[in-house]
């Protein structure tokens, strides 16, 4: 049960860009997500994804 939970905590806070996005009605939050799920596990990858998250969407 345990071990439940602590995956649950873990793809929580490997997922907040993506929760970020979609709270905040991004137009691109599939590509955030994408990106999180694919280059997340890299510290770098999903700081960027956060910072595309928390951007303002430039709308013309």
């Amino acid at each position: 049960m345990e071990a439940i939970i602590l995956l649950l905590v873990v793809m929580f806070f490997y997922f907040i860009p993506t929760i970020v996005a979609s709270s905040n009605g991004k137009t691109n939050t599939t590509s955030i997500f994408l990106s999180n799920l694919f280059l997340g596990f890299t510290f770098i990858g999903w700081v960027v994804a956060l910072i595309w998250a928390t951007k303002k969407d430039n709308v013309l």
